[in-house]
């Protein structure tokens, strides 16, 4: 499972999950009830229910880049191209827009 902070105009506004049966997005109950709050995306409402996806939400895969800025991520990293999840946490966290994204680290 992988996990990612999404932040909007760097308010923490909620998790994008990957597991085994796809992809989640929740948004965080403190942004919620923030009056300034804004949804992410037109695709993904400012609600209390958890989206839901079988592939990476089209939202989020748009902020990864492409090109070759792509060629440069997946070679730094070496990360595979179809590993969406790991380029968006890997690329994001200060992507053009509102809208960034940081992994969530898995303490041991």
């Amino acid at each position: 499972m992988k996990q990612a902070k999404v932040y909007y105009k760097d308010m923490y506004a909620g998790l994008l999950t990957e597991t085994e049966d796809g992809y989640t997005f929740a948004y965080d109950a403190e942004y919620i009830n923030n009056p300034q709050a804004k949804a992410v995306s037109l695709t993904l409402p400012l609600t209390k229910e958890v989206c839901k996806s079988n592939v990476l939400f089209p939202f989020f895969d748009g902020l990864i880049p492409e090109g070759w800025l792509l060629d440069i991520a997946r070679h730094n990293w070496k990360i595979n191209l179809r590993d969406r999840m790991s380029l968006l946490t890997a690329c994001c966290k200060d992507c053009i827009g509102a809208v960034s994204v940081e992994p969530v680290i898995e303490r041991e």
